[in-house]
């Protein structure tokens, strides 16, 4: 489902007694106004009724709560429904000409879950309807074969922002003539468009079909219709255009927009040729369709506003040839980004008194330098050169040719030198980004504290030195703070004072950060966010950090950090805890430093931390928890198998004993956190421009996890795809529970390096998606269960080292490994013709493997009774020789 879309999964929940009761009252006050009409002045008692009905129906059916729906008071305050607020009638006729439903359905729900049922019909009792807005109730609107039939005289219809499902529904809509105006973004529509579902609408001026699944080839009507201005059906899934039409396209037509599809083919801006009021056009995210634009000796007869061609099959030549480009005197957004351009910068886009209002041509191969650039961009208010090849260093007068910009965005080339101390005057900044370029020296240190517009400040991956924050103790920026990956150094403010807008950064990692972490002076109520890993910080945690009551990610790894954890008498609410790779030591105190109601992810690897682990069963909502390399000690309680979000754990070298609990095997890694999205806590602010749109999202490092021989990073929403266990390096013992077979969703498992007995389970064929399998260093015998050669996506495997015996698998995804997954088990040996185990025998068992099967070699009744009997036959016949026979007396009589 597509971003800010409603979800047609639909939500029941249980009433309370007394919200239904109120709803019981409610109902019983309607349905007591519906009985009182009389005839007045008023407006028609047919319109008053349907009106409460429409109210009825949304309320009976939304969610119960704060978002709950609710009548506009007015609406039970009189009989006279031309004065209830949203409505409007005619002064002559009394009859509803306007309905302002927006919204009616209470307030948004934060999930976009559609909600609550209505019948186009319910509006059919208004014959004189103009104008109608129910966009944005997330209700079922169940468009019949009759639509809204009846509402001849309606020329505005907004329906956004709910669920229409299929797209064969909108085919009445064609019988409502007087139409200018028709929005149908956001209504969850799939499927495909009738080809004829807007030709009768002459008199269209605005159609909005964006943000749905709506698929097939465009209907050839859409470019036809004789007064259609404003077309935007992007955000979807088609996959043709009518070439056709193309030919004889509206000449009425102001903005098109058809980004964000799959389609494909060509599209000639020759088309457009009799387009005299064209000002936008937005062809973007369509990565197959071809465009043409270079037209030698052409003048488009318009002139754009707006032109937005990123991630398309563009004419490369737009800028060494730019022929329509230079035709365009009017444009005041332009976007080429994505599209591999290469050559030289074009400087030329800005020229004296240039129009350009926002410019977006990031990720592509141009070269050059803003030296370049020498007249000033007066109106020039957002611009994007990132992930380009652009060198040389940033203007000295840089303020003087951006004077009014509120968004820079260098980042990506290759920008050398200093950053000019210019940068502070233009006063309308509100995101600077230069990060991952060559620069140097230190950072003028009026942005930290000068700047109160500035929201965002990313110089990242320079190198940059001097004191971090520029020595700065009243900080000004409003939003974050990147400042990682340069060579800042020496010690952390110890006074420190900002006013972050609520969800505030602060990402210091990987400088030279020196001095021990002690924010006792610090007043930062709004920071969520602090990251000073990888520094040379050092000492003990001083227990002022308990003060950050807000921070919900800190990040405080690899540096040399020591002492036991401070104990916050009211713990921090984190999400992510990272603190691995320090020298802290201690037992870990439950509801201590950390919530452990509120924790997703807890890397604690690489310390020197003590005691048992049963604190974990604790961590309810918890996904990832590393704990790895410390000394924790004692057994893994069953307790664990509580945590029905987790999806990866790692106890690895520790000195961890006892048996493993069988109920590991029932952890699902299916369950959805009810909390904040981990990955995505910190995208909620963002600033949105014409060409592109900035969203301010903390790029989390991800989590560490050691499988295929190697430490692994994952990033962003693999969390809820990964799904791992590694207990090795520890001293676990006992038999390894065949229950571990149920983790069908399992990538990896390590339990090397214990002292687990007994058979390999032949359950572990079940583990379907399994990639890294490593049971090594153990003391396991028996043989190999040949039903885990039908793992077919296994990558890594290890049995070596331990008591196996057998024949080593010859068939199947196991025989693809080679002797170092096998060394070290001294009764493995190949399969080889005429051997007990040559092909086509079975040491290990039944072909599929069952409970109590045990991969133990199949026992054959028949061969008992052979053996039993040739034994009693043998030993009646020697009995008989010795005691009958004259030599086996003789025998006998010289013992």
């Amino acid at each position: 489902m597509y971003a800010g879309a409603p979800d047609f999964r639909g939500i029941h929940l249980r009433r309370p007694d007394h919200l239904k009761m109120a709803m019981a009252v409610r109902g019983c006050v309607l349905l007591l106004l519906l009985a009182v009409s009389h005839v007045s002045d008023a407006c028609f008692t047919e319109e008053r009724i349907a009106l409460l009905q429409i109210s009825v129906s949304l309320l009976g059916t939304s969610t119960t709560g704060a978002s709950a729906g609710r009548t506009p008071p007015t609406w039970l305050a009189t009989d006279d429904c031309c004065s209830w607020e949203r409505v409007a009638c005619s002064n002559d006729t009394r009859r509803v000409t306007r309905l302002h439903l927006s919204v009616l359905n209470g307030d948004l729900p934060e999930d976009s879950v559609c909600r609550g049922k209505l019948n186009s019909t319910a509006f059919s009792a208004f014959p004189e309807l103009q104008f109608l807005d129910f966009s944005m109730n997330y209700a079922f609107f169940i468009l019949g074969s009759d639509g809204l039939a009846g509402l001849s005289k309606l020329r505005h219809l907004d329906l956004s922002y709910n669920c229409f499902m299929n797209a064969s529904y909108t085919e009445s809509l064609g019988r409502l003539v007087s139409l200018e105006v028709l929005h149908l973004e956001f209504t969850a529509m799939v499927g495909t468009l009738p080809a004829s579902v807007f030709k009768n609408l002459r008199v269209l001026q605005e159609l909005d079909l964006s943000n749905n699944q709506l698929t097939g080839n465009l209907p050839a009507s859409l470019f036809t219709l004789p007064r259609i201005e404003h077309l935007n059906v992007s955000q979807n899934l088609f996959e043709g255009i009518p070439w056709s039409s193309m030919s004889n396209i509206s000449s009425s037509f102001r903005t098109l927009d058809i980004s964000m599809n799959k389609l494909s083919g060509n599209f000639s801006f020759h088309w457009l040729r009799n387009l005299t009021n064209l000002e936008k056009i937005n062809l973007s995210g369509n990565v197959q369709l071809a465009i043409g634009v270079n037209f030698p000796g052409w003048t488009p007869p318009f002139q754009l506003k707006e032109l937005l061609l990123s991630d398309c099959g563009i004419d490369k030549s737009i800028f060494a040839e730019p022929h329509f480009l230079r035709t365009q005197n009017c444009l005041e957004v332009l976007d080429l980004s994505n599209n591999s351009l290469s050559g030289s910068f074009p400087s030329w886009l800005f020229a004296p008194h240039s129009t350009l209002l926002y410019l977006n041509i990031g990720n592509n191969l141009l070269s050059g330098s803003l030296d370049q650039i020498i007249s000033a961009q007066t109106n020039l208010l957002a611009i994007s050169l990132s992930l380009n090849r652009i060198s040389g260093h940033l203007p000295a007068n840089i303020s003087s040719i951006f004077p009014n910009a509120t968004l820079l965005d260098f980042s990506g080339n290759t920008i050398a030198g200093e950053i000019p101390s210019g940068l502070c005057n233009i006063s309308s900044m509100e995101y600077l980004d230069l990060s991952n370029n060559n620069l140097s020296g230190e950072l003028p240190s009026c942005l930290f504290a000068d700047h109160p517009i500035l929201k965002t400040l990313k110089v990242s991956n320079n190198k940059l030195g001097g004191p971090v924050l520029g020595g700065k103790n009243n900080l000004s920026i409003r939003w974050e703070i990147y400042l990682d990956g340069n060579n800042f150094e020496g010690e952390l403010p110890r006074y420190l004072t900002g006013n972050f807008e609520y969800t505030g950064t602060m990402d210091f990692h990987g400088n030279k950060l020196s001095g021990k972490l002690d924010v006792s002076l610090w007043i930062l109520p709004n920071l969520w966010t602090l990251n000073l890993a990888s520094n040379s910080l050092t000492g003990e945690i001083d227990a002022s950090i308990c003060s950050l009551t807000g921070i919900k990610l800190l990040d405080i790894s690899n540096n040399n950090i020591s002492g036991s954890l401070p104990n916050c008498n009211n713990p921090l609410e984190l999400l992510f805890l990272n603190m691995s790779g320090n020298l802290l030591s201690g037992d870990i105190a439950p509801h201590g430093f950390f919530s452990n109601a509120t924790v997703t992810a807890l890397d604690l690897s690489y310390n020197q931390f003590t005691g048992n682990i049963d604190w974990i069963q604790t961590l309810g909502t918890v996904r990832y928890i590393s704990l790895g390399s410390n000394k924790f000690n004692g057994q893994i309680s069953p307790n664990l198998c509580v945590l029905q979000y987790l999806r990866v754990i790692d106890l690895s070298d520790n000195q961890l004993s006892g048996p493993l609990p069988p109920c590991i095997g029932d952890l699902s890694f299916q369950g959805t956190s009810s909390g904040l999205n981990y990955w995505n806590l910190f995208c909620g602010r963002g600033i949105q421009y014409p060409a592109f749109r900035y969203t301010s999202c903390y790029d989390q490092r991800g989590f560490r996890f050691f499988t295929k021989y190697n430490l692994y990073t994952y990033r962003q929403n693999f969390i809820d795809m990964f799904h791992g266990l590694d207990f090795s390096k520890n001293m676990l013992s006992g038999e390894i529970p065949p229950e571990l077979g149920h983790l069908t969703d399992l990538k990896a498992l390590n339990l090397s390096h214990n002292n687990f007995v007994g058979k390999i389970p032949a359950s572990f064929a079940n583990m379907s998606e399994i990639e890294s399998l490593d049971l090594s260093h153990n003391k396991l015998s028996g043989a190999i269960p040949r039903q885990l050669s039908q793992l077919s996506s296994l990558a890594v495997f290890s049995v070596a080292y331990n008591n196996l015996s057998g024949c080593l698998p010859d068939a199947g995804q196991l025989s693809l490994f080679n002797m170092t997954s096998f060394e070290g088990n001294m009764d493995l040996r190949e399969a080889s013709p005429g051997s007990v185990c040559a092909a086509g025998s079975s040491p290990d068992g039944p072909s599929r493997w069952q409970p109590g099967a045990g991969g133990e070699e199949a026992r054959d009744p028949a061969l008992y009774a052979v053996s039993a009997a040739s034994f009693v036959l043998s030993f009646w016949a020697t009995v008989g020789f010795i005691f009958c026979h004259s030599y086996g007396q003789r025998m006998v009589l010289k013992l």
